[in-house]
């Protein structure tokens, strides 16, 4: 079997699973665990598509982390519930679902499946750090646009993008990018900084859309381009320039925010997926009974025994 990484966009997974499986899924001490039981069953689902040989579980040690907030202040505000000096911001999450997140992280360590995090960076830091260090095709499994920026039909690296559900999962390429947004994944950044992103708290620069946006990336290659044609006052209308240029402050620090990292100083641990031994499946076999996993937990052990 050829080997292949898969990055899972842990939050972005999760969050879909609690929202699309019953909260009256619970354990028989009445917690809910539906999004354990649906992260598990998108883990199982995954493996068995695309046959991956190695896993890993990107995690948000920070969600929201200070030296993004302090470029650009409105990141992510709106999700943001208590601000806290010295440690990340408390988000805005369901209670039933903040309940659960220990025990999907009890539940992966217990299937042999690698959680990697870092202090004050993202899930997407991670992923951006791990697929550019890849020596190994990759699979980025998220719902998360900022990382088609990524995508790389030169070194095998794709995103499989889950925002139509599970059922209708579609595999980002080159080709995809370019023909739904008419720029190259490594333009995707300089876009998603120009057109903005409401869902961030990204502001954008005003008036500047996604056609727009592609047609100053397709003239002038990238932000630095643009913003020069802009001085020079060539290759746009002056309504454009004027906009551009109004913007000059936010181009200054957008980029740094928008742009995953690729270079973290990450623990290297065995990603590489097995069968569970006896012991293992044992240890499984246990959690699942006692916070009623059932099914969810036997899927991934029958997921990972075709694995090698």
């Amino acid at each position: 079997m050829a080997e292949r990484l898969m990055l899972l966009d842990s939050a972005s997974l999760y969050f879909r699973a609690f929202y699309g499986v019953p909260d009256t899924v619970k354990a028989p001490n009445g917690m809910p665990v539906n999004a354990v039981r649906g992260f598990l069953d998108m883990i199982a689902k995954l493996v068995t598509t695309y046959e991956p040989t190695h896993l890993v579980a990107c995690w948000d040690d920070d969600w929201r982390p200070q030296w993004r907030v302090d470029l650009i202040p409105s990141y992510k505000t709106h999700r943001v519930v208590e601000v806290v000096t010295g440690a990340p911001d408390v988000e805005e999450v369901p209670d039933p679902l903040e309940v659960q997140v220990p025990l999907i992280r009890e539940a992966l360590a217990a299937l042999g499946i690698t959680i990697i995090g870092a202090a004050e960076h993202e899930a997407d830091d991670i992923i951006g750090t791990l697929a550019t260090t890849a020596t190994m095709p990759v699979d980025i499994v998220t719902g998360d646009r900022d990382l088609f920026q990524l995508v790389d039909d030169e070194r095998s690296i794709r995103v499989i993008y889950t925002a139509r559900g599970m059922s209708n999962l579609e595999l980002v390429t080159d080709r995809t990018v370019v023909t739904k947004y008419g720029v190259l994944p490594s333009q995707y950044a300089d876009f998603a900084t120009l057109r903005g992103d409401s869902s961030d708290g990204l502001p954008g620069v005003a008036g500047i859309g996604e056609k727009t946006a592609a047609t100053l990336l397709a003239a002038h290659g990238d932000l630095a381009g643009i913003v020069a044609a802009a001085e020079r006052g060539e290759g746009m209308s002056a309504g454009v320039r004027a906009k551009i240029t109004a913007g000059l402050d936010y181009l200054e620090v957008a980029p740094t925010v928008v742009e995953v990292v690729r270079d973290l100083d990450l623990p290297a641990p065995d990603t590489h997926l097995r069968p569970l031994d006896d012991d293992q499946r044992a240890a499984a076999v246990t959690l699942a009974e006692t916070w009623a996993l059932g099914t969810s937990v036997s899927r991934v052990i029958e997921a990972l025994a075709t694995t090698r």
